[in-house]
């Protein structure tokens, strides 16, 4: 019905399908030879979507998960002004000292933080926390960062399939189905542990045991007080206060109507004003308005705003790809497929939700299945009766996102501090490894459902 409706819209009487279809696979060809940019790629591929007539101009605005952009900028904006009380560089020489600057140990440490932190917080922010880090420690100890980055990606996607608030797909299958923090972390938490402690031997084995450096490099970098690296104590208190609040927003605020968007521009509003206010001789004082504007201006700076518009671009391409129709289809035929048969169902949506999500970002694609699952409840004998496939959706689309770089928001932001740091991961490169280790991950996550859910 769908695709119908378009035909008559699609310049010359292409073929919806046919024409969205066109369109992502030329931005994903130019995406993986690396020859454009990838916002400029990405906002290419909206325009022609809208251009061609695949959808309209309010269509492709209404596709753009806003919650998403905002939570990006806010947390950049966070980032970037507590990176100036110098807590990254504690936190940096703190892990290094931790483990006597071993890069084998601190592969596996940078790694368990990484999934911890994504768990309680996103792994969007999480990697933005992260990313410099490791980048700061693997320039001191003369290491190639691309195993730590690569290790971070897996390790972020792991650890936010755990929770309600770790990963995006999370969050609309909790808002819309009503599952609780906890809920995901008794049914998805288990095998989510599961597979790091896998990931973290076979990481060990491919890159960790064969990690050496100097002495003068492991000795130069233990001579380093962390505490000395805290170069505005004032700023970090303001900073770790605001943190502790969007953390809370995060956890309790969904269930009170606030998105985590919401939140985190909320908590780098509070930020920003609390930044404006200045100590000197043991007097407060609020910058003057020529020097507020300056702090402003440099703070915005801090944001990836070539990443903002890689994602809005994105959002549009694949809008444009749900509103063909294509999925909708093939969702109908996976349901005639299984026959109605519950533990069939479940591991196709498993299997196809990862194959989707590692190609295209796991997050609208879970919007647009959300609807066909709901749409089962009659089959299987009403609504609560298909939790089992909600559980079976989200362990496939988080763990689909790390088949490729632009598989999940925490993939594409690693490779931007990467590529801005002089360290660019090849879109290549980087899946030739991660889709057969993401579908090792998978087939765990299978056996794990199939046994407890099914």
């Amino acid at each position: 019905m769908v695709t119908e409706h378009l035909t008559s819209h699609v310049i010359f009487g292409i073929d919806p399908i046919v024409a969205s279809c066109a369109v992502l696979a030329a931005v994903y060809a130019l995406i993986i030879t690396e020859r454009l940019n990838q916002a400029i790629t990405a906002l290419i591929g909206a325009s022609a979507m809208i251009f061609l007539g695949v959808i309209s101009q309010h269509q492709a605005i209404d596709g753009i998960d806003f919650n998403t952009i905002f939570l990006l900028i806010g947390m950049m904006i966070i980032v970037g002004i507590m990176k100036n009380s110098g807590f990254f560089q504690f936190i940096a020489i703190l892990a290094a000292k931790s483990v006597k600057a071993n890069p084998r140990a601190l592969l596996a440490v940078l790694s368990i933080i990484t999934a911890v932190f994504s768990a309680l917080l996103d792994n969007v922010t999480t990697v933005m926390l992260i990313v410099p880090i490791t980048l700061l420690l693997t320039e001191q100890l003369k290491q190639n960062p691309y195993p730590f980055l690569f290790a971070q990606i897996f390790a972020s996607n792991v650890g936010g399939t755990a929770t309600l608030i770790g990963d995006p797909p999370n969050i609309l299958i909790g808002s819309h189905v009503g599952f609780s923090f906890m809920d995901f972390v008794v049914n998805v938490g288990p095998p989510a542990f599961i597979i790091m402690v896998f990931l973290l031997i076979f990481f060990d084995v491919l890159w960790g045991r064969k990690m050496t450096t100097s002495k003068r490099a492991r000795a130069h970098l233990l001579r380093y007080n962390p505490y000395e690296a805290l170069v505005d104590k004032q700023l970090l208190f303001k900073s770790l206060f605001v943190l502790a609040l969007v953390l809370f927003g995060f956890i309790v605020g969904h269930g009170h109507g606030y998105e985590p968007g919401t939140v985190a521009l909320g908590g780098a509003s509070l930020l920003m004003l609390l930044d404006m206010f200045k100590r000197k001789r043991g007097k407060t004082y609020i910058l003057s308005n020529p020097k507020q504007t300056h702090a402003v201006e440099h703070i915005f700076k801090e944001v990836e705003w070539d990443t903002i518009f890689f994602f809005m671009g994105l959002f549009i391409i694949v809008t444009g790809v749900e509103a063909s129709g294509i999925l909708g289809i093939m969702a109908e035929e996976m349901l005639a497929i299984t026959e109605g048969n519950m533990v069939a169902t479940g591991m196709a949506i498993l299997w196809i939700s990862t194959i989707f999500s590692a190609f295209i970002n796991n997050i609208p694609f879970v919007a647009t299945i959300i609807p066909m699952i709901d749409a089962m409840a009659p089959t299987f004998g009403g609504a609560d009766k298909l939790e089992p496939i909600w559980w079976a959706l989200s362990l496939g689309a988080c763990l689909g996102g790390n088949g490729s770089i632009v598989g999940a928001s925490a993939n594409v932001m690693v490779a931007s501090y990467a590529s801005r740091a002089g360290q660019p991961i090849s879109f290549v490169k980087f899946m030739l490894m991660a889709f057969p280790l993401m579908i090792a991950t998978v087939v765990i996550a299978t056996i794990y459902a199939y046994f407890m859910f099914f």
